[in-house]
C-alpha cells in the first residue's frame, strides 16, 4: 500500500467533520468530498488511498453510482458504507462492510486494519500473477491452449474463448492481454449475462447526464474505460439481440455514441469475447447474429473441461493451496490417495468447483493433512487404476512448501509464548533499548486469552466471562490470533 489517505464522501457537513477528526486520530489523512458527483476531481490519484467511506450522496441512485464507480475502479480500494437510516443503500456488492454512525474509534480502527489487509492482498495477487500470466497444467490439451495464446496474443485479432463454465476463460483473456503490446493499458471485463438488458448499453458505451431516469451525472462506459487496452466481453452468448446489432457496428466502424449523446467517439480497443453457449445453435435458433459471430470468431480458443485433463489436477491443487496460503487464509496438505480420488471425479463445475473443494478442506482441516477418508463423501472414489500420466503427476508433484500462512502462525505463537515472562510481568520502567508497545500488548492479550481458555477447559463462553467481554468479541480475537477452541 502506497498511501494512508481516507476518502470521505457525504453531503452532510457535520458527519464529514466528525469522520475527519476520527480519521486524523488513527493517523490517516482525510480527503473530504462535498460534491459526490465530482468525487474523482477532489480525490485525484486513488493509488494513495487506503479506503473510502461513503455516506449520503444526495439520493439512492447517486449513492449507488458512487459506490459502483469506487468498487469497480481498477485500483481496487477498500470501500465502506455508512449505515444511515434514510440512505436505503445497504450492503452494496463489492464493498468491504458497513460502519454504523456515529462511528466509534474501535470500529474505524478495525475497518482500517481490514482495508490494509485487503489492499495488501490485491497488491500481492497482482505481483504474483495468481489471476493470470500463467495457465496451470502440463497436459497435452493445456499445452495446445498455451501455444494458441502465444500465437495470437500480440496480434490485434478478435479472440473468442469457448468452454464450459468454470474452465478459466477469463484467465485466458487476462493472459492474452498481459502478453500483448497493450499490457500497460487497462483490461476491462464485463459480464454480458449479469447486467439487465436495459442497462447494458449504458454500461458498454456510457451515458450523458439526463439521458434516462436516474442518470444524474455523465458516466464513462466500458469501451471508454478500456481505451487502448482490452475489453473482455464475458458470456457474450447471453447478450440481447438489439445490443448485438450495436456491438457489431462498433466492431465494424470503431466508433460509438454515449446514450443520450449525438457525438461520435472513436475507439481503439481489442475485443476478447467468451461464452459457454453453443453459438452456432443460437444462430440457427435466431438468438445470435451470424455476422457478429464471424466478427468475434476470428481466432477461437477452446478451454478443455477439467475431466478431460485429470493429470493437471495435482498441479491445480498445489496452485490453489499456494494462493490460499499467500492470502493468509490457512493451508492444508492432501495425501496421494486423496489426490488420486479427486482425479477420478468428473468435476461438472470444473476448476471453480475444485477451488471450492480445496477452500472447504482448508476450513475443515486447518494446517492438517487430508486423507482419502477425510474427503466429502461424493469425492471418495475408488475404482480402476488411474492413467499412467495421472499417477506420474501425483508422484512428481510435491506439495508446496509451507511458507506464508503456517510458518507465520507458528512463528507468531512461539514468539508470544517465549515472551510470556516479559509480557505478563509488570514493567517498573521502560527498557533502555525501548519497547514495541503494540507488540507487547498483543502478546499480553494473546497469553491472557490462552490462559482463560485453558482455565475454562476450552469453553469460549466461560472464558469470555472470566475476561469480562462478550463471547462474540472473544471469538473475533481468537480468530485474529488463530487460537483454536477445543469445545464450546
Amino acid at each position: 500500500m502506497s498511501g494512508n489517505n481516507v476518502v470521505l464522501i457525504d453531503i452532510d457537513h457535520d458527519r464529514r467533520d466528525i469522520l475527519s477528526t476520527l480519521v486524523e486520530f488513527i493517523n490517516c489523512t482525510p480527503i473530504i468530498v462535498e460534491k459526490p458527483d465530482l468525487w474523482f476531481e477532489d480525490v485525484g490519484e486513488l493509488s494513495d488511498v487506503v479506503m473510502a467511506i461513503v455516506g449520503d450522496c444526495g439520493d439512492k441512485q447517486q449513492t449507488k453510482q458512487v459506490l459502483r464507480d469506487l468498487v469497480n475502479n481498477e485500483t481496487r480500494i477498500a470501500v465502506f458504507q455508512l449505515n444511515l437510516p434514510d440512505a436505503d443503500v445497504a450492503d452494496f456488492p463489492g464493498t468491504l462492510g458497513t460502519l454504523r454512525f456515529p462511528v466509534k474509534y474501535p470500529q474505524l480502527s478495525n475497518a482500517l486494519q481490514q482495508a490494509t489487509i485487503y489492499r495488501g492482498q490485491q497488491t500481492s495477487s497482482e505481483q504474483q500473477g495468481y489471476d493470470f500470466r500463467k495457465l496451470v497444467g502440463n497436459s497435452r490439451l493445456m499445452k495446445a491452449v498455451q501455444t494458441m495464446i502465444d500465437q495470437v496474443s500480440d496480434s490485434e485479432a478478435n479472440v473468442l474463448i469457448l468452454g464450459e463454465s468454470g474452465t478459466g476463460k477469463e484467465v485466458v483473456a487476462r493472459n492474452l492481454h498481459h502478453l500483448s503490446s497493450r499490457r500497460e493499458k487497462p483490461f476491462v471485463p464485463i459480464n454480458c449475462g449479469a447486467i439487465p438488458a436495459e442497462l447494458l448499453e449504458s454500461e458498454l458505451f456510457g451515458h450523458e447526464k439526463g439521458a434516462f431516469t436516474g442518470a444524474i451525472t455523465a458516466r464513462k462506459g466500458r469501451f471508454e474505460m478500456a481505451e487502448n487496452g482490452t475489453l473482455f466481453l464475458d458470456e457474450i452468448g447471453d447478450m440481447p439481440l438489439p445490443m448485438q446489432v450495436k456491438l457489431l457496428r462498433v466492431l465494424q466502424e470503431r466508433s460509438y455514441e454515449r446514450v443520450g449523446s449525438s457525438k461520435t467517439l472513436k475507439t481503439n480497443v481489442r475485443v476478447i469475447a467468451a461464452t459457454h453457449r453453443n453459438l452456432e445453435e443460437h444462430i440457427a435458433d435466431g438468438r445470435f447474429r451470424e455476422d457478429l459471430f464471424y466478427r468475434l470468431n476470428v481466432f477461437p480458443i477452446e478451454m478443455p473441461a477439467l475431466r478431460e485433463r485429470p493429470e493437471d489436477i495435482p498441479l491445480l491443487i498445489n496452485e490453489l493451496v499456494t494462493r490460499i496460503e499467500y492470502e493468509n487464509r490457512g493451508t492444508v496438505r492432501l495425501t496421494a490417495d486423496a489426490i488420486g480420488s479427486l482425479c477420478r471425479y468428473q468435476w461438472p463445475g470444473n476448476v471453480r468447483e475444485l477451488a471450492n473443494v480445496i477452500e472447504r478442506l482448508v476450513i475443515l482441516f486447518p494446517y492438517g493433512t487430508v486423507d482419502f477418508d477425510d474427503l466429502p463423501e461424493k469425492f471418495q472414489l475408488k475404482g480402476d487404476d488411474l492413467p499412467d500420466a495421472v499417477v506420474t503427476m501425483i508422484q512428481e508433484t510435491p506439495p508446496p512448501p509451507i511458507k506464508s500462512a503456517l510458518k507465520k502462525q507458528q512463528t507468531k505463537q512461539s514468539e508470544a509464548e517465549a515472551a510470556s515472562a516479559q509480557s505478563t510481568a509488570d514493567l517498573d520502567s521502560l527498557p533502555a533499548e525501548g519497547l514495541d508497545l503494540k507488540e507487547h500488548l498483543a502478546n499480553l492479550e494473546y497469553l491472557l486469552i490462552k490462559q482463560a481458555l485453558d482455565d475454562a477447559e476450552g469453553v469460549v463462553a466461560h472464558a469470555a466471562e472470566k475476561l469480562k467481554m462478550r463471547r462474540t468479541t472473544l471469538v473475533e480475537k481468537m480468530r485474529k490470533y488463530k487460537i483454536q477452541r477445543d469445545s464450546d
